[in-house]
């Protein structure tokens, strides 16, 4: 893939195609000047050491070298860069709910978006960590293993819909246990999952999963979603209706706040009850903080590689070529001068 990196700099080539029409044009109105005088034929002759050719050339070499310029103002980038280094981190794995009842709206936009905007922000904030994403319903899959390439993780994160998974249902247990097994083998890094749901666990297991997880040293925290009065879940075709059970009654969906206590308890972690602010974030932040950081090693792949190098030292090669490129005919290098007139004998 191939880019520029300030690609409004290309506009500066506007200004070379208006210096070659004005030399161009030059070169046809001192050709006709010269006419006016007499055969130009006869005129070379009695002008031997100006050499119109010397002119064009030094134009176009200084011409080239400006074009050249102009594309390294614009910092064309292409290929990719890669690299390794040592960071002190953690790594955290996050289980996300996408089940139906993530789309009842009692936080702003819905309870899903509103995971991912607290997703979103957790990214930014882990800048020397390793994340990895699961996503969850009645099943549980890896949706991005745990890395520090923090671009792809928010593209995953885009395309996260409760359409990823066909079993609907709730079941934390599977989440929990995959979680676990997705941490690197790197001891003496801080390690945590963090599970975001409204707590409507349908499949049962989950603190026993949580207990497991902080036996093996991963601490487990929750992020509880939804209002535990409880709302009805929008069918999320844009239609306005809700789910209905079998007897046409709207489906209720309701944060179990003593369930996601209960894990969090399990899994020596904390519960933060999301609302419409940021102060889960926040406080979720301050409890990763705590964390044991160690090195950890990680692959970083810039995906534009600069490619200034190159161009930059041909430019070099050209500039100095036309400086020394003269406008007239020096007598003394005539024997080697390759643009000597066709008539010079």
């Amino acid at each position: 893939m191939f880019k520029f990196a300030n690609p409004e700099y290309l506009y500066l080539l506007v200004l070379l195609a208006v210096l070659v029409v004005i030399h161009i044009y030059s070169n046809i109105n001192y050709r006709r000047r010269i006419a006016r005088y007499g055969d130009s034929e006869l005129l070379s002759e009695l002008m031997p050491d100006v050499s119109e050719g010397r002119v064009n050339l030094k134009f176009w070499l200084l011409a080239t070298a400006f074009g050249i310029g102009c594309v390294l103002l614009a910092r064309p980038q292409f290929g990719s860069h890669q690299e390794t280094v040592n960071r002190q981190g953690i790594e955290t794995v996050i289980a996300l709910d996408i089940s139906n009842s993530m789309l009842a709206d009692d936080v702003s936009p819905n309870r899903l978006e509103k995971s991912k905007r607290i997703v979103s922000n957790l990214v930014d904030q882990l800048k020397n960590d390793k994340i990895g994403l699961i996503v969850f319903a009645g099943d549980a899959f890896v949706q991005l293993p745990i890395t520090s390439d923090f671009v792809s993780a928010k593209v995953f994160l885009n395309t996260i819909g409760p359409g990823l998974i066909a079993r609907q249902g709730t079941d934390i247990k599977a989440a929990i246990e995959l979680a676990t097994r997705s941490f690197t083998p790197n001891e003496g890094v801080g390690k945590a999952i963090i599970l975001i749901t409204d707590g409507e666990n349908h499949e049962g297991g989950a603190v026993e999963a949580a207990q497991a997880a902080a036996e093996k040293g991963y601490m487990v925290n929750v992020l509880g979603v939804g209002l535990p009065s409880g709302t009805p879940i929008p069918v999320g075709d844009g239609s306005g209706d809700f789910r209905r059970d079998k007897s046409g009654n709207p489906v209720i969906s309701k944060l179990n706040e003593s369930m996601c206590r209960e894990i969090a308890a399990a899994g020596k972690g904390s519960y933060f009850y999301v609302d419409n602010s940021n102060a889960a974030e926040k406080a979720l932040q301050k409890e990763l903080d705590k964390l044991a950081k160690a090195d950890i090693e990680t692959t970083v792949y810039t995906e534009f590689d600069e490619q200034f190098r190159i161009l930059a030292w041909i430019m070099l090669i050209i500039v100095a070529a036309g400086a020394l490129v003269c406008e007239s005919v020096n007598p003394r290098m005539k024997k080697f001068n390759f643009l000597k007139r066709s008539d010079d004998k």
